[in-house]
This record gives structure tokens, sequence and C-alpha cells, in this order.
């Protein structure tokens, strides 16, 4: 945002105050001063020149020779326009002065055998114009030798404003000049509107109607008939022209100045083309086509807010109007239009048409609901000013449902707690009724305010103390001498994801990190998720409720590029509702810390001493006690069995009978929707459980004095039959004896009959006190054998 000094000091004094102090200070109250243009450096060594003499170069038929008086001694200088004659006052560029147009430093030079001691401009070498077919004639009552910038009013400081989202309101000069005077303590006004209106009535000769209250909460209406469409005035294409804006004409110049003035965009239409002289607000039809005011022809969507009137489509509401009622020489007859719309639909609506405009870059981040009558006002009392014609008595203002007036409050007590200082009640009374709120009530503990309609991003007590601490200045805040430092030991909460990355890059791993919003179709395969309330598209409509789209995605671009064999991993959160009913709290979502790993393709290729060997179902499991028994070595934990609708061969994890993840086999109809032709492992642990974990102590164990014992069982048993079953029996059977059961073989054939199978356990027996004898493992072994029989109806293999 430019804002001009020289037209800033139209509503508030800045007199006395150093450039550097406005810059310095401004920034460090949250508008950032990114650049300061001087006008005048542009014409340093440039002033008004009196041309005595000018007569034909005797050496050139198209050069002039001609003598330039700056006001004390006389320059030759040689001169190729066509127009400079004697007794001109010309904008005189002295030897050292820089061309603004091509950055070129003048010198002494000789032409065809005759000094020039300067250059006389035209007005696009001096970047103010586009006419270079001959030199800048100046106003000959201007005194030779005086400034250059002075003469043609070019004598101002400009500063460029880096205004964040979330301050719409500093989007204009008086916006800024409130700012400014609250921080400087200097009084601040808006410029004095005096209407000599006619007796008709606005509401006389146009109607407007909302049909959408919902995008179209406010729109107001103010004609002026019987104008004169002209050239603006020379103050009001300095104003324009010194924040870089084109003059166009005065009617469309008033409405850029007051755009830039108070910061609420309007619209001029020519009334005479507005069918039955009426303002429809409504949405478009899906598909329709409008040709906006650059001349192109735009597609609309049924979600687009239009202006149109009794029939037809004359402007895209927010954002730019239509060439079928643009104001042309010809027009007559005006009407102002000044609303307020839903930022959200004109985000949308700008940012599906792919146009942003000064207007919609304002409606879009919130403008003020209550300045739109008296910009309309304004803008009728400039366009008399400049265009002549008639105001008509009063306004439509179409306001179905009046915003109420917001309030907040905040505690004194609070304000010295969240800055570490102390501000005097009198003090923060005064900052936030010069930042424009309304003093509702205060009392020695709290001071109540109404939030004004242009500070959309003020809703809480800390925003309140936010606007005291920027405007009383960050500069105040005391140095602080001693400083505690606590020697309690700090918990590091990277520490434990940190320990899990670095197991999973030491097993080969390569870490992603995917994008946490999907869109609808993808989101809505993997759980109940969560709508996001202004996306910036729909591919990111929604929170993702799993961390599998993402590696599928993952996998499937490296797919592309023939890379086959892969090993990822993620980090992240996933969003859920509990079930498939909207948020109405924070108990009705879960946000969990996840951790997902993913396996495709060939774990070994072939080599000269192996074959290939694809990634498969224990592979992953491998991976994931691995994985456990870095982070919490010597905990028990179980794996079993499981279902899941995202996973065929599914197995859960399970710590102190809690679930801490579940993956397998990704299913073939999710591999199909992100285009992957091979398998994929994975599996989700969620961290949060994992991390709630107590581990388990380490304890010494002394090294065993007495020999191990090894027994080696099969048996022949139901397919149906689960080997976890089995263990869980022989657990039972045996005596404190037995410390280890191993399956290390399952082997399955027709000449075990039919349905059949068998299992080889080992068992391992000892004893830390003494050497076992044979009958104690004879024993133990026997009553394991005769257990798992009877339970499985079993057969002992090699009977």
């Amino acid at each position: 945002m430019k804002i001009s000094l020289n037209w800033l000091s139209d509503y508030v004094d800045i007199s006395g105050i150093s450039l550097d102090s406005i810059v310095d200070k401004i920034s460090k109250a949250g508008l950032e001063v990114e650049e300061v243009i001087d006008q005048r450096k542009a014409f340093e060594k440039m002033l008004v020149g009196f041309v005595k003499e000018a007569k034909k170069h005797p050496n050139a038929d198209k050069l002039s020779l001609c003598i330039v008086n700056d006001g004390n001694e006389d320059f030759n200088v040689v001169c190729g326009a066509p127009n400079v004659a004697a007794g001109q006052k010309v904008a005189f560029a002295k030897v050292g002065a820089i061309i603004p147009s091509n950055g070129l430093k003048l010198e002494k030079v000789k032409i065809r055998g005759e000094f020039s001691f300067g250059m006389i401009c035209s007005e696009k070498e001096l970047g103010i114009g586009e006419n270079h077919e001959g030199i800048l004639v100046l106003d000959p009552h201007l005194k030779e030798g005086t400034s250059l910038a002075d003469a043609l009013g070019m004598n101002d400081i400009v500063i460029d404003v880096a205004i964040t989202p979330n301050r719409a309101d500093a989007l204009s000069h008086i916006g800024f000049a409130r700012d400014f005077a609250a921080i400087f303590k200097r009084k601040f006004h808006y410029p004095k509107i005096e209407l000599n209106e006619s007796g008709k009535k606005s509401s006389d000769v146009a109607k407007v109607e909302i049909i959408d209250p919902e995008k179209c909460p406010r729109y107001v209406g103010k004609v002026v008939s019987g104008v004169t469409i002209k050239e603006s005035p020379e103050w009001l294409k300095k104003k324009l022209k010194s924040i870089g804006l084109r003059p166009i004409n005065n009617v469309v110049d008033v409405t850029n100045f007051v755009l830039y003035e108070v910061g609420q965009p309007l619209h001029a239409f020519d009334l005479d083309n507005l069918a039955g002289n009426k303002i429809v607000v409504k949405c478009a039809n899906e598909g329709e086509k409008f040709v906006t005011l650059d001349s192109k022809e735009r597609v609309l969507s049924a979600s687009d807010l239009m202006i149109c009137d009794a029939v037809k489509n004359v402007a895209i509401a927010g954002v730019m109007g239509g060439e079928n009622s643009e104001v042309t020489e010809k027009t007559k007859n005006i009407l102002i239009e000044s609303a307020f719309f839903n930022p959200s639909s004109i985000r949308k609506t700008a940012k599906r048409l792919g146009l942003s405009t000064d207007a919609s870059f304002r409606f879009e981040r919130g403008t003020d609901y209550n300045i739109t009558l008296w910009a309309a006002r304004r803008a009728a009392q400039l366009i008399k000013e400049t265009a002549g014609g008639e105001i008509l008595n009063g306004e439509i203002d179409a306001y179905p449902s009046p915003f109420g007036i917001r309030k907040t409050s905040v505690r004194f007590n609070r304000i010295n707690k969240i800055l570490g200082y102390k501000i005097e009640r009198e003090e923060v009374v005064s900052i936030l009724k010069d930042l424009g709120f309304t003093i509702e009530e205060v009392d020695s503990e709290k001071i109540t305010v109404g939030i004004p309609g242009y500070r959309h991003d003020v809703e809480r007590e800390i925003d309140l103390i936010e606007e005291v601490a920027r405007v009383y200045g960050y500069d105040k805040i005391p140095d602080i001498i001693n400083v505690s430092v606590t020697l309690d030991e700090k918990i590091d909460q990277a520490n434990f994801n940190d320990r899990v990355r670095n197991k999973l890059n030491s097993l080969g791993f390569y870490e992603i990190i995917t994008n946490s919003l999907l869109n609808a179709e993808i989101a809505e395969k993997f759980g109940y998720p969560i709508k996001v309330l202004n996306p910036q598209s729909s591919e990111m409509s929604h929170l993702r409720p799993s961390m599998l789209p993402g590696l599928l995605q993952s996998v499937s671009n490296n797919l592309k590029v023939s890379e086959k064999n892969l090993k990822f991993f993620e980090i992240g959160k996933t969003f859920e509702r509990k079930n498939d009913k909207e948020i109405f709290s924070f108990e009705d979502f879960h946000e969990i810390d996840n951790l997902i790993i993913g396996l495709s393709g060939y774990s070994i290729q072939t080599e000269w001493f192996d074959k290939d060997k694809p990634y498969d179902f224990y592979d992953l499991k491998g991976m994931v006690e691995s994985i456990l028994r870095t982070v919490l070595p010597g905990t028990g934990y179980l794996i079993q069995d499981a279902n899941h609708s995202n996973f065929d061969l599914c197995f859960s994890l399970s710590i102190q009978n809690v679930t801490i993840g579940i993956g397998g086999k990704v299913k073939e109809t999710l591999l199909k929707l992100f285009d992957v032709n091979q398998d994929i492992y994975a599996f989700i642990i969620n961290l949060d459980k994992l991390r709630a974990v107590k581990p388990a102590e380490k304890v010494f164990t002394e090294l065993l004095k007495f020999p191990k014992v090894y027994r080696d069982v099969a048996f022949i048993l139901d397919k149906t039959v689960r080997s976890d079953k089995v263990i869980e029996i022989i657990k039972q059977a045996s005596s404190n004896l037995l410390h280890q059961i191993k399956l290390f073989d399952i082997f399955q054939s027709d000449s075990l009959g039919e349905g059949k199978k068998s299992l080889a356990f080992q068992l391992e027996f000892y004893n830390a006190e003494r050497t076992l004898t044979e009958n104690e493992i004879e024993k133990d072994f026997r009553n394991i054998i005769k257990s798992v029989e009877k339970n499985f109806n079993a057969q002992l293999r090699g009977n």
C-alpha cells in the first residue's frame, strides 16, 4: 500500500515529525515500511528554465541552439524538439542531472560543433507522461530557477507499507492516518462532507433488491444526475499519480480516490444503461458468460455473486464491472455503488476467475460495513465538484439485517501480566479510543469496548492487548537485568519421534512429508474427514483422517519415474470426526500423532548369490518389531491377526492390552485408486499411545550358570488352529522350568490328511539355581504333549 505524505496530511497533522521517526515507529507498530520514495530526488538539478533565445543550429537542420536562463545565469543548450521557442518556461535539466526515463547522467557535450550545457526535457523523459513529440512547456507564470519538483507538484514523499492480511483497515490513507494519529498522539479527522442535494430522491429514480443477503449484507446506492465526463482537475490527478495510479476521467478517478482515501471500493454505473433503473444482487447461473471491463469474457459459476439490472448482469460483485454499464463520455446520470460483500464469497470468485483487483483485494480481507454510506456521500460530493450535475436527495440503503455492535473486554492486570510491564489505565483507554474503539464501560478492573466495523481481526481480550502494546511501543519494554533459569530437567518433546526416525533411517527407510489436506473423494474413503471452512482449492478441502493416502500417492509418484523398490515412513497428524455428525466441540474429533511405514517392490534383487525376493508380510512384521525393540526395549507386546477395511493379511500390535497399531497388505481397490500396480505393505502406529507406554525397567540378569535343555515337538492339527493358541496351552501345561517357546516350522501336505497342518516348536528348559534332571524335563514334556492333544485333538507327529 503506497501512502502519500502530502495526501496523509489532509487527515492528520504530520508537521514536526521526521521521516526517519515515521518509518521507525510505524514499522514497530506492525505496519512495516518496505520502501521510501522521495519524488524530489528524481528531479535533482532540474528546475524551471526560461528560453531567452532559440535559433536554428548552424550545422544541423533539425536542431535548435537555445539560450536558457536558470534565474542566475545563461546556458547554451542544443535542443531537437520542434516546439521549442523563445519566451517559453521549460523543464531544464542541468549538467549532473539524471534523466528519470533512462537513467542518463547529463554531461557537457559538443553536438555538431556547438557545446550543450544541459537538456530541455519532454514529459516522457521526465517520467510523468507519454508525450515525447516535443518539450514540456510549463506555466508562463512560474519563476525561472524554481525547483522542477515544486513546479510539477512532484515534491511528495511516498512510503510503501506492507499490510498484513489481518489489517485490511490500514489499506487506505484514512486507515493509516488513524494508526499514525494514535502512535504520535496527533488529532485525526475525517473530511467534512457537505451535500447540496436536490429535492428529487435517489430512491425515486433507482431501486435496489438483494436476493442473497448472506453474500451481500449491505448495498448503498446514490444518484448524481446531469454530470459531464471530462478530464479530472489537477489536484485529483496529482493525488492518484502520487501513488502510481493512472487518471482516467473525473468520475472513475473519484471512485479510485475514495477507495484509497477510506478503503471502501466503489463502482459507478451509467444509470441510463441499467434496465429498469434497478440493481439486483444475486448469484449467477452456472456456465453463463459475462464480459468484464477488461474486455475479457468470463465463464461464471453458480457461486459467483453478481450485480444485475432488471434483465442482465452488469458487474461481478466486488471484483470488476462490466462493459455494458461502464461510464463513457456520453454518460449523464451516475449510480454510485457502495456495498459490503461477504469476504469468503469474493475470495472464492476472484481466485476461481484468476482476477485480482484493488476492490477484490480489500473485499476479500473485509471492509467496513459502517462506512458504506459515508463513502457513497463522499463520492457524490467529489463527483459534483469535478463533473457538475446535481446530487439527488438521500440514498438507497438496502440493509436487511444490520450488524450489531461487537463488544469485548480487557482486564488491566491481564495487560500487565502478558506484557511484563505496567501501562497506566488512562493510557490504555486513550490508545483504544484513538484507534476507533468505542468505550462502553470502564471500571477499576477492566475496560469494555465496542469493536469498530473495520477491525475484523479483533475478537478477544488478547487482541486488545496486542493493540495496546503495538501503539504504546514495543521499544518501551524495559530491560531485564536478572534472568532466572530453572535447573529442573527439561523434557524434549521431540526426542521420542527422533528416536523412531533415527531407527527407521538405520533400517534404510526414507522419510516423506505429504500434504495433510485431501480432496473430499479421497478423504471420505479413509474415515470421517473434517472439512476446511475456507479451503484454498477443492483438492485441499478436508483434513486427512489417515496417513495412508499420502503414502500411496508417494509410492505412485515414484513408480511413475521407475523407482520401484521403496521403503518410506512418515510422522504426522491425522484428524478425524468420531462419527458422521457435525463438529460442535473439541470432543467431537480426534487429533492423533501417527507413524506410517510402507514397503513395496523387492527387498533383494537378483545377484549371483541370491534371487529376487519381494517384500512380504513378514518383512513388515519384522520392521515393526525392530522399532519396538528400539523405543521400548524389554517391553512385552502382542502381535495378532486383525481385520481392517484398508488391509488384507492384516495384523495388529498391542501393548498392555492397548491396541497401538494396525497394518498389513494394502487392498487392491486402494492401489487402483492411486494407479499403483504392485503390492504395498503398510503399518500405522499411534505414536500418542506408544509414547504413553511406560517402558520396562532395565534389570541386570546374571549369566546363567547351569545348562539349558532343548526339546523339539511337532503336532498335526486342523488348519484352522492358530499357533498362538497352541503356545498358550503349552504355557498352561508346563511348569516354571519352561522359559521359551519358539515356532520354527509350519508344514502343510495332503500326506498329513485333509485339512491338516503341522506346527513344530522348540522348547527351552532351565533352572537358574541347579542342573535339571532327565525325569523333570520328561515329566514337563509329556504334560505339554497330552494337553495339546486333548485341547486341539492333535496328533504327535512322528508317532
